[in-house]
């Protein structure tokens, strides 16, 4: 669901990061897309599962230095602000502290596809997260059990590789990597 108030009596014309802080903490994720608020539930227990066991293998391989997270959004600008499933930033990209990471220390943004949200994740994060120079985006879509690895390049995200269940996708980036696709699903 998405929701636009424009006119907010008091609040000026457009959502924006601050904003963020005087909604309630409830069952909901909230975004913001271009001063636009979105609304989503929070979700559900296999969404979750696939994306705590991939942060497991993650974190396990990630190196020094290098920290895999959730729950902490990524903004470019204050009127767009993205909560990703799972991140992998710098460990300094924390210490500018703040209401979300800055793009520019995000090395990977992972979203794992909700059949309520997908085109957001499919299209619209697509293109933001693109835009603002984040190098890699994993897409993991648990209903058929693959993973799609985008690659930020010239004009946007191209597709590196979609590899099903049973696979064993080994990269060198964001870090040396070995993620069997069986131990997510």
């Amino acid at each position: 669901m998405t929701v636009t108030n424009p006119a907010r009596p008091g609040w000026g014309d457009a959502w924006t990061v601050d904003d963020l802080q005087s909604l309630p903490e409830d069952d909901q994720v909230y975004e913001i897309f271009d001063g636009s608020l979105l609304v989503s539930p929070h979700a559900d227990v296999f969404h979750g599962a696939v994306a705590n066991r991939l942060r497991r293998i993650l974190d396990r391989q990630a190196p020094t230095g290098v920290l895999v997270g959730q729950d902490i959004g990524v903004s470019a600008k204050r009127s767009s602000y993205f909560v990703p499933d799972l991140f992998v930033a710098g460990e300094r990209a924390l210490d500018s502290g703040g209401a979300a990471l800055d793009p520019s220390d995000v090395l990977l943004v992972v979203e794992v596809i909700s059949p309520s949200n997908a085109g957001r994740d499919l299209v619209l994060k697509r293109h933001e997260y693109a835009a603002v120079g984040i190098p890699l985006y994993w897409l993991v879509e648990p209903r058929k059990q693959t993973l799609t690895v985008l690659v930020n390049g010239a004009g946007g995200y191209r597709e590196q590789a979609v590899l099903p269940v049973g696979e064993v996708y080994r990269t060198e980036e964001p870090f040396p990597l070995a993620l069997p696709l069986t131990d997510i699903f």
